[in-house]
């Protein structure tokens, strides 16, 4: 059993976990944006993400919520938005929102060019 801990990531932190997770587990077209200087009052960051399946798009959200656990130990708020369909997953860990979406659904919602006034985070 993994012993989880109890304190809070930082932002950029919670952050980089996020991704890490995103791209081990093969996720597509991973575009963070940073939402600070535009003074959004919900979160810091969005980042979107593309999944080939429902199962994908499923099982990448565990990861992120699974990894979150081990590193802060339970935490109240979290909240999933639309993971019985898995056509477009919503993950809000407050300051990170976090949008996994089917190829489809990331075409027609367009999401980056909602928010095309946020700053782009390059990825490593």
């Amino acid at each position: 059993m993994v012993k989880q801990s109890s304190k809070v990531l930082p932002t950029t932190e919670r952050l980089s976990l996020a991704l890490r997770v995103l791209s081990d587990k093969k996720a597509e077209d991973i575009v963070t944006l940073d939402l600070r200087e535009l003074q959004y009052i919900l979160c810091d960051y969005f980042v979107v993400a593309t999944a080939e399946s429902d199962r994908q798009a499923q099982a990448i959200v565990e990861a992120i919520i699974e990894q979150l656990k081990i590193a802060e130990g339970e935490r109240i708020g979290y909240r999933v938005e639309g993971y019985e369909v898995g056509q477009w997953i919503l993950l809000d860990l407050g300051d990170v929102v976090i949008h996994v979406l089917s190829p489809e659904a990331r075409r027609y919602y367009r999401l980056e060019e909602l928010w095309g006034d946020a700053k782009l985070v390059p990825h490593a």
